[in-house]
């Protein structure tokens, strides 16, 4: 089976903490060179400096707020003019939108959530398609969330967009697919990440009661019976980044211990 990523390169948003720091590290283990997008500048050098180069690989980082899709766009636009040859695989991936009822969200709050995830997505496309067609090789993964196949209870604003995220991949995977471009989605479910810290402190203040009655509830719906690690949610990007899932197009992967209640 070839997982090997050598002599590609990867533009990984979000990379410098939880799913998207292990997704970056996962790439390069394999090979890759990888190209970190975050808004802190900091945080993104300490991790470019950590990433492995097994392969003898560079790695780099563009700074850029996902709440302004334009800069975003701005950012990439011109890495790529210093590189031409651009980037083999794209991992969209951010921050998700604050947890409440969907009713209740102001507008702006879905105008937001809309440029983090659907904007900016669509930006980074149409950034680095071009290259990947020319390489006649092209990987657009989306960690989205398992809301795309069972909406969950508390998360509105989330689950309007996610669900938007998956239909935006879908139709791009089949406008891509002659292209040697593949577009799929990766779910994660409840991961130990400081976006689950942060729900279940923030649930846990509504009802009033401890964190630990609301992870041990949270866990009865998992038959694995335990949270995912960052790094299982990065190795499932991994091999749809890899040669092995050339023929692997259009479709969500859940990595959530078995707790989505859908096919």
């Amino acid at each position: 089976m070839n997982l090997s990523l050598e002599n590609r390169r990867a533009l990984v948003g979000g990379s410098t903490q939880g799913i998207g720091r292990a997704v970056a590290q996962a790439l390069a283990e394999n090979g890759c060179a990888v190209t970190l997008l975050a808004r802190n500048e900091e945080q993104l050098r300490e991790v470019a400096t950590h990433l492995p180069t097994p392969t003898g690989q560079t790695h780099d980082y563009l700074v850029a707020d996902f709440d302004d899709p334009s800069r975003v766009a701005e950012a990439v636009q011109n890495y790529l003019a210093q590189h031409p040859s651009g980037f083999h695989i794209l991992v969209n991936n951010t921050g998700g939108p604050p947890g409440g009822p969907l009713l209740e969200a102001p507008i702006s709050a879905l105008q937001l959530a809309f440029n983090q995830h659907i904007a900016c997505n669509h930006l980074l496309a149409q950034a680095v398609v071009p290259a990947m067609r020319a390489a006649g090789f092209g990987r657009i993964i989306n960690v989205v969330s398992t809301s795309v196949k069972v909406p969950l209870p508390g998360l509105g604003v989330s689950n309007t967009i996610r669900g938007a995220v998956a239909s935006w991949a879908k139709t791009l995977a089949n406008e891509l697919g002659p292209d040697g471009i593949t577009v799929n989605n990766v779910l994660p479910g409840a991961t130990l990440t400081q976006r689950h810290h942060s729900l279940v402190e923030k649930k846990a203040a509504q009802i009033h009661q401890p964190a630990e009655a609301i992870e041990a509830n949270m866990l009865k719906l998992i038959p694995a019976r335990r949270f995912g690690q960052a790094e299982e949610v990065a190795a499932a990007v991994a091999f749809l980044a890899s040669p092995a899932a050339g023929y692997i197009n259009g479709t969500s992967v859940p990595v959530d211990g078995g707790r989505t209640g859908s096919l």
